[in-house]
């Protein structure tokens, strides 16, 4: 019987663990949080975004990082055999906008206390400690060191997760012991993250939330790299949200020229109804200063900042605003624009992107190529994708396929 060591507890370990069980291996999981699939509970806003159900082309297409290298992995674990494996551990599930899978309780404790059962009845073992060294002797793996002692194995699966959000245990511990033994590491990043701004527009309008917007990104040759319609946030150093987070994966160029988002605060009005609607609020308050009609039309906190951009004195009657005024508010409502200069540090990130590089690892087992018997699943991979449970859908894919092969060979 193989012993296979899962050094990491999140949605990737728990899932090879499981697996490799199920596959008849004794199994030690390696885990220093008080509880299992910390991460998990925090993710789609403690809902858990479980998977998403696409086809595999569909999944495909959101994985703008190595997608080819995970074809193997979906292929043989796609979010439909994801669905069934937590509908059979008892989880229902249901089907949201944009083919997004959450537990039907809308609760991610739903998903964790499933894995959780799995992980007993399958006699997994959880060993409460911090792994620091995978230990080799001669070009195969042997044991596992932790805090608190070692642990003798066949096989080892890393799969401590990225750098982000620390708090949950992603520490980068996983990049540290895959270098130690030859691994090239692609430096962490922040995707789906918050975005910077040098512009003090943010920080007069921090807090301020913007729904039922539509949201552009443009590149330094302004051609549009992200365009969806949903809900944003001003803070004091840029913008968040879930359209900011969405939009920050597919900003991967930031050495040529930076990015500007665009922003569209009347995607329902094209400009004719928009000026109709301006000249009507006009006609039905002709002597009220400009900004009280324009707090009709943008936030309150807003109505400071579209004043000082259109160059409005205060104490501009609204009545007095030209047509030419009138077409440049029109211009603003439905192009107001931030420039964007970076984005935030990758601890503040949802999901890692960099990490292990992928061509130091077989895609058809996830072992490496440099170690026999050492494995990686999830988010220490140097793979990652956009927002709606394909990042899950990774995590679950790449432990399994590493959990059989594990218990296999």
């Amino acid at each position: 019987m193989n012993k296979v060591v899962v050094i990491g507890g999140g949605a990737a370990g728990l899932m090879a663990a499981i697996t490799a069980a199920g596959q008849g291996a004794k199994v030690w999981l390696i885990e220093p949080n008080e509880r299992l699939g910390k991460k998990i509970n925090i993710t789609g806003k403690g809902r858990c975004n479980v998977t998403n159900d696409a086809d595999l082309e569909g999944l495909m297409a959101n994985i703008p990082r190595n997608g080819r290298f995970l074809y193997s992995a979906l292929s043989r674990f796609s979010s439909r055999d994801t669905m069934a494996f937590f509908e059979k551990a008892g989880v229902a599930l249901k089907v949201e906008r944009g083919n997004r899978v959450f537990p039907v309780s809308d609760s991610a404790f739903s998903i964790t206390d499933a894995l959780k059962g799995l992980v007993k009845s399958r006699g997994v073992q959880w060993i409460h400690d911090r792994a620091t060294e995978v230990v080799v002797q001669e070009g195969a793996v042997t044991a596992v060191r932790g805090e608190k002692g070692t642990y003798a194995a066949d096989r080892v699966v890393i799969a401590t997760g990225g750098c982000s959000y620390p708090g949950t245990g992603s520490t980068g511990d996983g990049y540290r012991m895959a270098e130690a033994l030859g691994h090239t590491i692609i430096e962490p990043k922040g995707s789906l993250v918050p975005l910077v701004s040098d512009d003090g527009c943010c920080g007069r309008m921090q807090g301020l939330a913007l729904k039922n917007v539509e949201l552009t990104v443009y590149n330094a040759k302004n051609k549009a790299v992200f365009r969806e319609f949903g809900e944003m946030l001003f803070t004091h150093f840029g913008l968040s949200g879930p359209l900011v987070l969405s939009a920050s994966a597919h900003l991967r160029d930031w050495d040529k020229g930076g990015y500007r988002v665009s922003i569209d605060l009347k995607p329902a009005l094209d400009e004719q109804k928009l000026d109709e609607r301006i000249l009507r609020d006009i006609a039905e308050n002709p002597n009220r200063d400009a900004d009280r009609v324009l707090s009709g039309l943008v936030p309150h906190s807003m109505v400071g900042v579209v004043m000082t951009r259109l160059g409005w004195s205060k104490g501009l009657k609204s009545h007095s605003v030209t047509k030419e005024q009138r077409r440049a508010l029109i211009q603003l409502l439905k192009k107001f624009e931030i420039s964007v200069r970076g984005v935030r540090p990758v601890s503040e990130a949802i999901v890692t992107a960099g990490g292990v590089k992928v061509g130091e690892v077989s895609p058809n087992t996830m072992e490496s190529k440099l170690v026999s018997g050492l494995y990686f699943a999830g988010e220490v991979l140097d793979v990652d994708a956009y927002t709606g449970g394909f990042n899950l859908q990774i995590a679950w894919a790449t432990g399994h396929l590493a959990g059989v092969s594990a218990a296999e060979k």
